[in-house]
């Protein structure tokens, strides 16, 4: 059941193509940059529990935009694994790979997706169930290059990569352009600068420029 849940989780990113990793201070905030990220297309969103603000914003945006598909990040330990499928999250990343937080949510049938740097942690990964995999610090350990070099060997068991990390406007196309890759994860939409400074209609061309590339590279 959880390789299934996985592999739907890829198919559902895939469809998605740019999530949007937001770090939000409180919840007013964070549902305004979301209603903007959702009418501009943006369908995706992983709201990170880096504030203490997370678990209020994963419940009240499942309550207002019921088509985003929803994700937690950052998610380190087994209360906020289990507090953000409680809260209504549809996915859950974490920046690496904690063989704990793994069993758990195949126990629970989670669609949780760890984050992996080496090839020794996909197989570890893979072995407990694991088909999606976050690539993290995806330009610090070598950007497209190294990801097609860990994928080759694996190609042929289906895994998809979703990497964050240095990750951009610029540079995306390139990493979408990557078959097992099901999308990216950007802290280019809904920048803290950009927030802090109420900068809401570059923040909503910034997402619609960013969903006229993912067109264009993925037709």
């Amino acid at each position: 059941m959880f390789v299934q849940k996985q592999l739907e989780t890829a198919t559902k990113l895939r469809t998605t193509g740019i999530v949007p990793v937001l770090v939000l201070e409180d919840v007013t905030t964070g549902l305004k940059l979301l209603e903007i990220l959702n009418r501009s297309g943006v369908k995706a969103a992983e709201i990170t529990y880096r504030t203490k603000a997370a678990p209020d914003v994963i419940k009240e945006a499942k309550k207002e935009f019921p088509d985003l598909f929803l994700g937690a990040g950052t998610v380190l330990n087994l209360d906020h694994l289990h507090q953000a499928f409680d809260l209504g999250a549809s996915f859950a990343v974490a920046p690496g790979f904690n063989p704990t937080i793994v069993k758990e949510a195949v126990a629970k049938n989670y669609a949780f997706t760890p984050g992996v740097a080496t090839p020794s942690e996909v197989e570890q990964a893979f072995e407990l169930g694991v088909r999606m995999f976050k690539f993290f610090p995806a330009e610090a350990l070598g950007g497209v290059a190294m990801i097609k070099n860990i994928i080759a060997p694996y190609k042929h068991l289906g895994i998809h990569f979703m990497p964050t990390g240095g990750v951009t406007a610029a540079n995306a196309p390139e990493w979408l352009a990557v078959p097992e890759i099901a999308c990216v994860g950007g802290t280019w939409l809904g920048k803290a600068d950009d927030l802090k400074a109420g900068n809401w209609e570059k923040i909503e061309k910034d997402a619609k420029a960013a969903m006229e590339m993912l067109a264009k590279v993925r037709g």
